[in-house]
C-alpha cells in the first residue's frame, strides 16, 4: 500500500502471470478506480468492500487478456465507468458499453484525485500509463528493470523507444513506478531515478540500438527476476 496526499494505492499480485492489479483510492471520498482488473479480481473487490471503498471507474493500461479478464466481474459488482485510450479501443475491437475513450494528456478525477493519462505506445498501439501525484501506474510499458514485449500483435519497438525516452525525460526521478507485473519480486516498485540508473531499456540513445536489444538480445541474456544492468553492460551486449 502506498499513500500520496489525497490518494492511496493498494496493490495485489494476482493470477499465474504475476499481474499487479491496483486500486487507486481517493482518501477524501472513499471512491476508487481499479486498474487492469484480471484473474482473481474477487480479492481486490473484497479488499475494497472491507475498507468501505466504492469502485467508480475501471482504468485499462491496455487490452491484453491478462489485464482485462476480470472486467465483467467488476461490472457485476459495481456500476463503473471504463476508461481506455482511443487507439487501444480501435486495436482491441471489443464492444464495450459506453466506454470513455481518451487522448494522451487527458485528465480524469477520482473524487479529489486527479489522474493524467499518458499515451505510451510500443507494447500495444494505445497503451497508456496513469500519472497521479508522484506515482506512475505503468502497465506493460515499463517494469522494474524491464519493459514490455514488442513482438506481440500491435507491438512496435521504435514506438517503445520513443515512449521510454519521453518518460525518462519528462518525469522527475522521485516518481514511483508501479509496473503491471511483478518481474522484480524483491523490489515491486522503484523510483524513476533507480530505473534511469539500472534499467537497460533506458540506456540507449538511438532507436537502432534499442530495437536490436529489445528484439534480438534481451530475451537471450536476461530472465526474471530482473536486476540492474549498467549502461556499459547494456551497450556491450549489442557490440557497442
Amino acid at each position: 500500500m502506498v499513500t500520496e496526499n489525497t490518494h492511496t494505492i493498494h496493490a495485489l499480485e494476482l493470477g499465474p502471470m504475476e499481474n499487479f492489479v491496483y486500486l487507486l483510492h481517493d482518501n477524501n471520498t472513499d471512491t476508487a478506480a481499479i486498474v487492469d482488473p484480471a484473474w482473481d479480481v474477487e480479492e481486490m473487490l473484497a479488499l475494497a468492500d472491507d475498507k468501505g471503498i466504492r469502485i467508480t471507474d475501471i482504468l485499462l493500461t491496455h487490452s491484453h487478456h491478462d489485464h482485462v479478464n476480470g472486467i465483467e466481474r467488476v461490472l457485476e459488482h459495481c456500476d463503473a465507468q471504463i476508461h481506455l485510450h482511443k487507439d487501444e479501443a480501435r486495436f482491441w475491437g471489443k464492444s464495450l458499453v459506453n466506454p470513455k475513450l481518451h487522448h494522451g494528456g487527458d485528465r480524469i478525477a477520482i473524487g479529489d484525485t486527479e489522474i493524467t493519462i499518458l499515451h505510451t505506445p510500443g507494447h500495444t498501439p494505445g497503451s497508456a500509463c496513469f500519472h497521479l501525484g508522484d506515482d506512475l501506474i505503468a502497465g506493460d510499458t515499463l517494469f522494474v528493470f524491464g519493459c514490455g514485449r514488442c513482438d506481440l500483435k500491435g507491438g512496435d519497438p521504435e514506438q517503445m523507444f520513443t515512449t521510454l525516452k519521453r518518460i525518462k525525460s519528462d518525469l522527475p526521478g522521485s516518481t514511483i513506478l508501479h509496473p503491471g507485473h511483478n518481474y522484480a519480486p524483491a523490489q515491486p516498485t522503484s523510483t524513476m531515478a533507480s530505473q534511469c540508473d539500472g534499467n537497460p531499456f533506458l540506456h540507449f540513445d538511438n532507436p537502432e540500438d534499442f530495437v536490436e536489444y529489445r528484439m534480438h538480445v534481451h530475451d537471450r541474456i536476461r530472465h526474471t527476476p530482473y536486476g540492474t544492468v549498467s549502461r556499459e553492460d547494456a551497450l556491450k551486449s549489442i557490440g557497442r
